[in-house]
């Protein structure tokens, strides 16, 4: 397993050692020894989630705040999806920066996103299904969110506006500025 820290601190690109054969592929998706180890601190996951989209769907950018934040580690197990993050933790030095990378069942890269950064993700496939493991229960009453279009992000999601599927709630988040935190 490669371990890369993107230009985010804290925020981990995860490239799995893959085994080909003729049968197929064969993979360890997640050691927690190891992965703590890689990442340099202690990271216990209690829940994992599943989605299923379909080309275009736009998931985010969302965020749990105060005792409910999350840390994920998010990857793709068929299909392809542009996943971007953004800095919200204010005194970091990248606080307010994005980053973005495609995860497809092909590359089979992960991304750790740390607590303190929002999240979200648009389908480049015709279908993906997208898995993420967290390190704190969903809290209703926690949830954040910044506007997709957000015009201080600037964030390229590499369709065009048109093809778009977003939901009514993702549609009404508040932009960067106005979001709470």
């Amino acid at each position: 397993m490669t371990v890369t820290e993107s230009h985010l601190q804290g925020c981990y690109i995860i490239e799995p050692n893959v085994f080909e054969d003729k049968r197929g592929y064969f993979f360890e998706s997640f050691n927690q020894d190891r992965f703590n180890k890689l990442i340099g601190t202690q990271i216990n996951f209690v829940q994992d989630n599943e989605s299923a989209s379909t080309k275009g769907v736009l998931r985010g950018l969302h965020y749990q705040t105060g005792r409910y934040a999350q840390a994920k580690l998010v990857r793709v197990i068929k299909g392809a999806v542009l996943d971007v993050v953004v800095d919200l933790r204010e005194g970091s030095k990248t606080y307010g920066q994005q980053f973005s990378i495609e995860l497809s069942e092909s590359n089979k890269k992960q991304l750790f996103v740390p607590r303190g950064f929002a999240h979200g993700f648009i389908v480049l496939s015709d279908t993906a299904i997208f898995s993420y493991k967290c390190d704190n229960y969903y809290n209703k009453a926690s949830e954040g969110g910044i506007i997709y279009n957000d015009e201080t992000l600037n964030i390229d999601w590499q369709l065009s506006e048109d093809k778009f599927i977003i939901s009514e709630k993702d549609l009404e988040l508040p932009t960067f500025e106005k979001s709470r935190r």
